[in-house]
């Protein structure tokens, strides 16, 4: 803004006699372009953190033409909901696991199969190359767009209120919480569990009822959603990779002058890349937290879940259904799977 700086006036506003302003027009104007972001995640989560961040950005590099409006915490509803709005416009922005948005666009879960990355080299190397670049397009195909610069997400691990998971044959009839994803529940059928599709957001009152003995997700999400009350051991198996995908609504994009979208995009692309970087950190020191909580750890022997999911047939019934170029890309960045 142009003159005295906002500080300013709001120190001089906050100085004058409240008869004085009644009557008074508005200083501070309304943005000229409101963006709704909604999301699963509480405040305290480093997407909301370095969210938050890139909508300060974006309202001081666009002298406050544009504002975005961070709805955390499932304030807008589940991620299936969030995902009709988004797509119809009624929020402008949404970060679905690569999982969630995999049900409308089927090859965006192929960064979740099983046991795929050993670790964050291959991650990064498959989802800012060539695998990220044609999962992007596809979303495009349905009328979304899909920021440059996936955010993480983090390798899932498994927790369980009963016996330890250490190994393959202990998933035998588990009855667990998968995100509504047809790639999960194949995951986790081909290793012999039970698996039930429950949003995020009845995943907690989900494994307190005993509906479900166990789920699996990243570190950070087990201790912000505070599991650990209502789960007893976690095993450190790695077994998917997620990520977000922060998207928005496509015509609402296509909309944005040229300035705005460059603006945006290059604070929500930063933004994405600092925030994998707190997630690397936080997985550092979360398992200690989550351990002086009551929760137990233990490893598990990966190869013997690659055995049964190669044995069952998973990942060649995978690489039929994502298609051998997505299938090509992947095996690129990782090696050999089926």
């Amino acid at each position: 803004m142009t003159g005295p700086s906002r500080r300013t006036l709001i120190k001089g506003l906050a100085a004058a006699p409240a008869a004085s302003l009644i009557g008074m027009p508005m200083i501070a104007r309304a943005a000229e372009i409101e963006l709704k972001y909604g999301n699963n995640l509480p405040l305290s989560h480093p997407l909301n953190i370095r969210a938050q961040q890139a909508a300060e950005r974006v309202a001081k590099e666009t002298n406050g033409r544009v504002e975005i409006k961070i709805f955390p915490n499932n304030q807008l509803g589940g991620d299936t909901d969030m995902l009709s709005q988004v797509r119809n416009g009624g929020i402008t922005f949404f970060t679905p696991s690569a999982l969630v948005i995999a049900t409308l666009v089927p090859v965006a879960a192929i960064n979740a199969v099983g046991f795929a990355f050993a670790d964050y080299d291959q991650v990064w190397k498959a989802m800012d190359g060539p695998v990220g670049a044609h999962v992007r397009a596809a979303i495009e195909k349905v009328n979304l767009y899909a920021f440059e610069k996936m955010w993480d997400n983090g390798f899932r691990q498994m927790t369980t209120s009963g016996k330890a998971i250490e190994q393959a044959a202990d998933m035998a009839s588990l009855k667990i919480r998968v995100p509504v994803s047809p790639l999960s529940i194949s995951m986790f059928k081909a290793l012999g569990a039970a698996p039930a599709s429950l949003q995020f957001s009845e995943v907690y009152s989900a494994l307190q009822t005993k509906v479900v003995d166990a789920q699996e997700n990243p570190l950070p999400i087990i201790q912000v959603a505070k599991l650990y009350e209502v789960q007893k051991s976690c095993a450190v198996s790695n077994h998917i990779w997620d990520g977000f995908w922060f998207i928005a609504n496509g015509r609402a994009w296509k909309g944005l002058p040229p300035d705005i979208q460059k603006i945006v995009a290059s604070a929500i692309n930063d933004a994405g890349v600092a925030q994998r970087g707190d997630i690397k950190s936080l997985n550092e020191t979360v398992q200690a937290d989550l351990q002086s909580k009551g929760l137990a750890f233990n490893k598990t022997n990966p190869d013997s879940f690659r055995a049964k999911l190669r044995d069952g047939g998973f990942y060649k019934e995978w690489q039929e259904r994502f298609g051998a170029e997505a299938w090509g890309l992947l095996e690129g960045a990782v090696g050999k799977l089926a």
